[in-house]
């Protein structure tokens, strides 16, 4: 190979599995200069499959409190008839063995072109930091401006503005809400701010004029999405666009209201590049797609799952399920809660426990790619 052109020598390398990747940098220098490259990484992410990337906690047995868990890649092997997920220990990334991780706990916030972004909580610690866990490299953002103690809830996405490729963190806090008042109490404090990676600063977007549910807001077409609490809101969710900076409210799904239930969870996710919203009622689970992005008239119940297909799963209408990501064949995956990873073949209208992962872990789609952190100027990048 080494008498091929570097072009050759960069496709050839870029269709490699992830693995075999990180091997062969290994092999030489002119090897490790071309995969170091952001051109070879561009090329290597436009043919990067979807996987999943799981995280992973753990209870520590003398304070009862989350560790900071592990990052663990879950690749998706498309069969001709079904798939497979694989998960390589090897590819792990523990991150109860980083220094700076360590009394606290970490949340997955959201992935963007193999691009991590987690949030580490804890009574001394509240700090953003983006990650790469194929290359190895991660970087902590500067102190949030409105960092507060007391009760308060923080809302985030992590995305990449369609128009200038710049990546953001979308950080909104919803303050001053007395921890005995009711569902209905409007905070009092409702601002975001942003960080543009690279420029080594937070910038204040101001007063956020909706109320917002769900901790991180799943990102789809440069805009970012969440479920709007507001009763009186005209539409049930809002958008915020990573070019405009806005936020906006956004076509919603039909209100569905199901008269003999008590229990109703909402949640948006995006399968095969669609925005979807799930209800979770004690009844059944429903998936509504959006078919067309931004049109209202577009949004189709896709699925419905009664609670009598899965009698050995009686526990599924009870807690809040969280979709990740549309397969091939047409299976969904999906979180229940923390505790388990579900696989719903809309064929057979069977759903199944993958039986992969247990408890205590978030997932969410994920591409892998070898994209550098020393891309960003202004921000100081380490290795694990």
């Amino acid at each position: 190979m080494e008498d091929l052109p570097a072009h050759i020598m960069v496709d050839i390398l870029s269709k490699l599995p992830v693995k075999t990747i990180i091997h062969c940098k290994c092999v030489c220098k002119k090897w490790l200069d071309l995969v170091s490259d952001s051109y070879f990484a561009n090329l290597h992410l436009s043919r990067s499959p979807t996987s999943l990337m799981v995280h992973h906690n753990s209870e520590n047995e003398m304070t009862g409190y989350h560790k900071p868990g592990i990052l663990k890649w879950v690749e998706i092997k498309n069969e001709l008839h079904h798939h497979m997920l694989h998960h390589d220990p090897l590819m792990s990334l523990d991150l109860n063995l980083a220094p700076i991780f360590q009394e606290s706990q970490i949340l997955l916030v959201g992935s963007v072109n193999g691009l991590l972004c987690l949030w580490q909580f804890g009574p001394e610690s509240d700090n953003t930091y983006i990650c790469n866990p194929i290359t190895r490299e991660y970087m902590i953002l500067p102190r949030q401006q409105y960092y507060r103690q007391g009760y308060a809830i923080i809302v985030y996405c992590f995305g990449v503005s369609s128009r200038t490729h710049e990546y953001k963190v979308i950080r909104i806090f919803q303050g001053d809400i007395p921890p005995d008042s009711t569902s209905t109490s409007r905070p009092s404090f409702l601002e975001a701010e942003v960080n543009t990676l690279g420029t080594g600063q937070w910038r204040s977007l101001g007063h956020v004029p909706y109320w917002l549910v769900g901790f991180s807001g799943p990102f789809l077409n440069g805009h970012a999405h969440w479920i709007v609490i507001d009763k009186n809101s005209p539409e049930k969710l809002c958008a915020f666009d990573f070019d405009k900076e806005t936020f906006e409210l956004f076509p919603s799904p039909p209100v569905e209201i199901i008269q003999e239930s008590g229990i109703h969870f909402s949640s948006l996710g995006v399968l095969n590049g669609c925005l979807c919203q799930s209800d979770t009622f004690d009844s059944q689970f429903t998936i509504w797609v959006m078919k067309e992005y931004g049109v209202k008239k577009s949004w189709r119940k896709e699925v419905v799952i009664k609670q009598s297909i899965s009698p050995d799963l009686d526990w599924l209408m009870w807690e809040p399920v969280y979709l990740i990501e549309g397969l091939n064949d047409g299976t969904i995956l999906m979180v229940y809660y923390e505790d388990k990873l579900l696989a719903y073949c809309p064929k057979s209208r069977t759903i199944e426990d993958t039986e992969v992962f247990d408890r205590y872990f978030s997932a969410m789609a994920y591409r892998p790619s070898f994209l550098r952190l020393q891309n960003f100027e202004l921000e100081r990048v380490h290795l694990f």
